[in-house]
């Protein structure tokens, strides 16, 4: 009798060993890749970077100037008498020398005739004197004629010499009167408007002030420095006002107009107030503008810009490098492994965003621009110098 349940034999085959091996293998491999998975490395800080440079910089002063003729010259009669003419058209140029009024000449006219004919009068007494004592002279050698007679011949030629003499200085005023009815222009410039009107009495009885006359071809540039801009430029070895053959330079001024133009030329400074003035604490300064084409005004108020000093082959860094703290100035200094260096500095003068560095620095060293406020000492960094034109961008090589 044959059982109910049959036993069944299970074999295994070569293939299916294989399988199971390859399986358990990968299992194993899985498991190892989980549990020993590096950990990801850190995002590094992505900053941009520059290096320091040597410049030329040239350190300048602002200040509030006033423009002023070179030349101003008052016109004003000089006799007196009735305005009769006007030869000229007021604001225009005029030359020198060039007729401006005229005053009434009939009593200076007459002044002179009179003292023209006084000094004819006396020339010839003093010719007839001049006889008498040619006269006298050899009678008295002869003992013809006293010694009075000879006195009285020499001191009546003497007296006539005396009296042309006084006539010809009272025709030479008379003249210079009568000239004086004639104004002229004293320099070449352009005139004001005319102060009087025709007809009018000027001179010593009357007004005196006929116009102005501006010479503007080159004006002066008044401004005031403080006495502490003063002790800094001494400390320069920069003497405003006077000419330094040793430098390359020369204290010179640019100005801007009304309309926050630059002016194209720049004016040399000639003159510096040898002491300040004790109600304000400033001393006066003077530098010389050309203006050809009459475009800075007289009494016109402008900014100026002065070259107190040039630093020359000065280390510099881009001011938005530098961190300021209690403890002073730093910036963060990249190294050859790729991380940064916190490097305090000394600073110096600011000009057009960058600014000088006295110590802590040299030429060559490459410096941290953007991107420092996340960095410490010894951080390992990232450059990319896409930062500079657009912050936050990341990507780039490693240093």
């Amino acid at each position: 009798m044959k059982p109910f349940f049959k036993k069944r034999e299970f074999r295994i085959t070569k293939k299916q060993a294989v399988i199971a091996a390859i399986g358990i293998v990968l299992l194993v491999a899985i498991y190892w890749f989980i549990t020993h998975r590096p950990a990801p490395a850190p995002d590094l800080p992505v900053v941009a970077v520059e290096p320091v440079t040597q410049d030329d910089v040239e350190i300048y002063g602002e200040y509030v100037g006033r423009v002023r003729a070179q030349q101003f010259v008052e016109v004003r009669a000089r006799v007196e008498g009735y305005l009769e003419n006007m030869l000229f058209e007021e604001g225009t140029y005029v030359t020198k020398n060039q007729v401006l009024f005229v005053i009434n000449q009939d009593q200076y006219r007459a002044k002179a005739d009179k003292a023209r004919a006084q000094l004819k009068k006396d020339e010839a007494q003093a010719k007839k004197a001049q006889r008498d004592l040619e006269r006298i002279r050899p009678l008295y050698e002869q003992n013809a004629a006293s010694q009075l007679d000879l006195d009285n011949a020499v001191a009546a030629y003497e007296t006539a010499v005396a009296s042309v003499a006084m006539s010809q200085a009272d025709l030479d005023q008379a003249e210079l009167e009568l000239g004086y009815t004639v104004v002229r222009s004293p320099l070449a410039g352009h005139i004001s408007e005319r102060y009087v009107d025709l007809g009018t009495l000027v001179g010593t009885g009357g007004k005196s002030l006929l116009a102005n006359i501006v010479k503007s071809d080159t004006v002066l540039v008044d401004f005031s420095m403080t006495a502490l801009d003063y002790l800094k430029t001494k400390e320069r070895n920069v003497n405003l006002g006077q000419k330094d053959s040793t430098r390359s330079w020369q204290p010179n001024i640019s100005i801007t107009l009304a309309d926050n133009t630059v002016y194209p030329f720049k004016g040399l400074v000639d003159f510096a107030e040898p002491q300040v003035d004790p109600r304000t604490g400033t001393f006066s300064v003077r530098a010389e503008m050309p203006n050809p084409k009459h475009v800075l005004l007289p009494g016109q108020f402008t900014k100026v810009k002065l070259l107190l000093d040039v630093r020359e082959n000065a280390t510099v860094v881009p001011l938005k490098s530098v961190i300021i703290e209690k403890g002073g100035a730093y910036v963060f200094v990249m190294r050859r492994d790729s991380t940064v260096e916190r490097r305090f500095i000394e600073l110096g003068p600011e000009f057009q965003n960058q600014v000088v560095v006295e110590r802590g620095l040299v030429p060559g060293e490459t410096i941290v621009v953007e991107g420092y406020h996340k960095l410490s000492p010894g951080m390992k960094v990232k450059v990319n110098n896409a930062l500079l034109k657009k912050e936050g961008e990341e990507g780039g090589e490693s240093v």
